[in-house]
């Protein structure tokens, strides 16, 4: 037997890093749910919701489910394994580093400098941040594994090592980009390419950064804390393997009925229905394992957490499916219906899955019993209380917003012409949006307050004593009848490269036709690059986050073309560098708004919105009206995208300047004869967000459909 220690300072610094970022990164949530009840709570520019939005979903998605699932890896891993980490220097690089990588974000999501694409917000130094950080990781975990005691890699080592080689799959393609100042960088990909790159990485960052590391928790913990072996090995099998080949697949169905090619969309689709075969059979596996302790899930909370989260992923990936079907996304797409479904997710799958995880570690690592039974019951039952009253009036928006969107007369006309009409009628579900998410956020505050007193009653355990016999590092023969899969299970080299290969194969199948196959994106003569100062304009829109509100996709549909306009055509876009085409209205679509109003009505409605939209509840953008937009990055942005395929002509970075400044003074001449008395506009942000939003969708001819609706 060989003797020695467990590392639980590393565990508890990720615990507690964890439960300090969820409060921070759901406070803002709250903030922002108010926003969209009371606009006059946007204070700009620094504070408004496009610009607090992605340090939400970050804040969560990364600094709160991140800091927890390296708790619980680091726990599980090392005990698995039997082993201390391999290297505990590594370990802390790794927290320090994590942890600088979040202040990062919190400093320049709220400065506005983003890239606009979803969970991939942070600008290209953060992006080579987190490529050290995940190689320290990997190298550390790598290292313990090689170094371990136990011959078999039981089931949640799988899940581990193919989040480690999937994320750093994901983060790699979708932060090919090429740098053009220190905080701003144009993506490799364009149009229709990088919408399909993004939401193969966005997708795939939910299933392989929020799913596969909690499934890996779920088989480490939810055995423990139940005293109870896993109900069926060969299910854990099937699960593994099925879950990260199906789930690389389904990344298209967010792009359903956008422009997008058919045959993408269709292999998004049948692999989203698959997906739910895999899924459900880790959650039965996880629940069944709970078969004859039921009167122990009664009395325990930390096996309540459990019971919802596990149930909650269940929900989740029976809805994620349907949502994937074409006839239901037709309904569901740009809806608060989808905000419904990643919430039940988030705050059920993974936030109380990180909570029993903290409340079966901290009795433990702290040797004493939980501060007290009394208030984990409570948090459990306000928070489950949170979650159901979070989700359903947001499950009522969306069906009512679609409801609206689509309703004609008998005369064949749209019943609710007016976008704003749907906004207000749905601003009661807002109402109770804020009150689920308060409570769920004091459920936090009453775990965070119960931790704390555990800890302070008990004294901690930093290096935890424990032996197991020396690793027989001779290969593992594979015995008669017995399965293929317990000689892979020795072998973790072997178990990550066909952990690779099989997240790999439908990345390359979509993604690689799409970049080097022209005909997928039919090219349209008329589309031309964006002018400098258009150019300048739609930077300013993706610093101000409009995308998080405003699509820029119409969908084939005649609720939407006789909306809109006629409808997006892929070959329009093939000069947008990020892609701009949104998941959720909260606003109107934008591609057909070049040419609807005049000049002084984007700025009379940026300068207020409800002048123009009474009842409106966008925030308010004065500060654009008095900052001076910065040209001096033109001719790099100019060459840079000239690099990338943009065929500017050669004398245009030379003029660049010059040529932005002549169209915001034609711009500053047309406010004046509109009656906008503003002498010092014709350098200020407005002028070039004007530019930019009258461009939109002017490139094809539209229909006279459009016409109607001005």
């Amino acid at each position: 037997m060989q003797q020695f220690q467990y590392d639980n300072k590393i565990t508890r610094a990720f615990g507690m890093a964890s439960f300090i970022w969820g409060v921070v990164g759901m406070l803002v949530g709250i903030i922002i749910a108010f926003q969209l009840i009371y606009p006059e709570l946007n204070f700009g520019p620094w504070l408004t919701f496009g610009r607090l939005r992605p340090l939400h979903t970050n804040a969560v998605i990364f600094a709160f489910v991140g800091n927890g699932l390296f708790m619980g890896v680091y726990y599980s891993i090392q005990r698995l394994l039997k082993a201390r980490m391999w290297s505990d220097r590594l370990s802390w690089i790794h927290f320090w580093g994590w942890q600088f990588v979040i202040l990062c974000a919190a400093y320049t999501l709220p400065m506005g400098l983003t890239t606009s694409s979803e969970y991939a917000e942070l600008i290209w130094p953060i992006d080579l941040l987190i490529t050290l950080v995940w190689v320290v990781f990997g190298v550390n975990m790598f290292g313990t594994i090689l170094t371990r005691r136990e011959q078999h890699l039981y089931v949640a080592i799988w899940f581990y090592i193919a989040t480690w080689v999937t994320v750093a799959v994901l983060h790699i393609v979708r932060s090919l980009e090429m740098p053009v100042t220190f905080t701003q960088s144009y993506p490799l990909f364009t149009g229709v390419q990088d919408a399909l790159v993004q939401w193969w990485y966005g997708h795939n960052a939910v299933a392989f950064f929020l799913t596969t590391p909690y499934l890996g928790m779920m088989y480490y913990f939810l055995p423990k804390a139940a005293n109870r072996p896993v109900y069926s090995y060969r299910l854990s099998i099937i699960h593994f393997w099925a879950l990260i080949f199906i789930y690389i697949w389904a990344g298209p169905h967010h792009l359903l009925y956008s422009s997008l090619p058919d045959w993408v969309q269709s292999l998004g689709t049948v692999f989203s229905v698959m997906l739910i075969a895999p899924s459900w059979g880790g959650m039965l596996n996880g629940l069944l394992t709970l078969r004859g302790a039921w009167d122990r899930v009664r009395q325990d909370p930390v096996l309540k957490f459990m019971v919802v989260a596990v149930t909650a992923y269940g929900m989740a990936t029976f809805e994620g499916p349907l949502l994937s079907v074409k006839a239901v996304n037709a309904i569901s797409h740009f809806t608060d219906w989808t905000i419904a479904h990643v919430h039940v997710g988030a705050l059920g799958w993974n936030g109380f899955l990180t909570f029993s995880a903290l409340y079966w570690l901290w009795p433990r690592m702290y040797r004493t019993k939980l501060y007290s039974v009394k208030l984990a019951n409570m948090h459990f039952w306000i928070g489950t209380l949170g979650i159901v009253v979070y989700a359903i009036p947001l499950y009522w928006a969306g069906w009512t917003q679609a409801l609206m969107w689509k309703e004609f007369t008998p005369d064949g006309l749209l019943a609710w012409g007016n976008f704003l009409d749907t906004v207000k009628q749905i601003l009661p579900m807002y109402a109770l949006r804020v009150v689920g998410g308060s409570l769920y956020f004091v459920g936090v505050l009453i775990g965070v307050y119960n931790l704390a007193k555990t800890a302070q009653q008990g004294s901690f355990l930093a290096n935890e004593d424990a032996e197991a016999p020396a690793r027989d590092k001779r290969p593992v023969p594979v015995m008669a009848g017995e399965s293929w899969h317990r000689w892979i299970e020795s072998r973790p080299m072997q178990m990550l490269l066909w952990s690779t290969v099989a997240i790999s194969v439908g990345g390359v199948i979509q993604i690689l036709p799409m970049v080097f196959v022209d005909s997928q994106v039919p090219k349209i003569s008329t589309v031309k690059p964006y002018t400098p100062l258009e150019l300048t304009g739609r930077d300013i829109y993706i610093k101000e986050g409009c995308v998080g509100c405003h699509s820029q996709q119409i969908r084939p549909f005649r609720s939407e073309t006789e909306r809109y306009g006629e409808y997006s055509k892929s070959g329009e876009y093939v000069y947008d560098r990020p892609f701009l085409w949104g998941s959720k209205r909260t606003g109107p679509d934008l591609w057909r708004e070049g040419g609807k109003y005049p000049d002084s009505w984007h700025y009379n409605h940026m300068i207020d919105p409800t002048t123009m939209s009474p009842g409106s509840i966008m925030p308010a953008y004065p500060h654009l009206a008095t900052q001076i937009m910065d040209l001096d990055d033109l001719p790099a942005k100019i060459s840079a995208l000239r690099k990338l395929g943009v065929p500017y002509p050669q004398e245009t970075e030379t003029n660049a300047i010059a040529m932005a400044r002549k169209q915001a003074d034609d711009v500053a001449a047309s406010l004046a004869k509109q009656s906008v008395k503003d002498d010092q506009i014709n350098d200020k942000e407005l002028v070039a967000i004007i530019a930019y939003l009258q461009r939109l969708g002017t490139d094809i001819k539209i229909s006279n459909t459009a016409d109607k609706n001005k």
